[in-house]
């Protein structure tokens, strides 16, 4: 919770001072032209590497496979939208890292490690905890029964 507080102090700072730094080099109507340029041409491409994730991802499902890594790369095309949409250059130039695919696929690769790991790991726990807790008092079910005579089955 305190990485999330600090980041959202120090990324709008950040980015103010570059856009400053950067306005006062190239002009103040010219860095905004840029801001919008990269948001325009980062959801074009987004848009474009969004739609062959996607069927990418339906082929792996047509096919029976888990599409983890398509999912994975979702995610990070859904982050890297939304640094472009981001007023700034530094999250822009983050958002156009997630946009080369090698670097995304690099990502999402350890991404689904690091989420299936932690799957695992509590799976297992909980897995455990289950199976000792059974085998130490056995499997008894309690319940009632009725063997009923009109069963339609039987008469024919």
């Amino acid at each position: 919770m305190r990485f999330a507080l600090l980041l959202f102090i120090l990324v709008p700072i950040i980015e103010m001072t570059v856009l400053i730094q950067v306005g006062s080099e190239i002009g103040s109507l010219a860095t905004v032209g840029l801001v919008f340029l990269t948001a325009i041409v980062g959801v074009t491409l987004i848009r474009k590497q969004g739609l062959e994730t996607s069927l990418k991802a339906q082929e792996k499902m047509r096919r029976g496979e888990l599409p983890a890594s398509e999912v994975a790369e979702g995610v990070m095309l859904l982050f890297a939208g939304l640094c472009l949409l981001i007023p700034g250059f530094v999250t822009d130039a983050i958002g156009g890292l997630l946009l080369i695919p090698m670097l995304r696929k690099l990502f999402a690769a350890g991404l689904v490690v690091k989420l299936m790991s932690s799957v695992m790991a509590r799976g297992t726990q909980w897995r455990s905890r289950g199976y000792y807790e059974s085998s130490k008092e056995g499997d008894i079910i309690e319940g009632e029964y009725a063997n009923e005579d009109n069963d339609l089955i039987d008469k024919k």
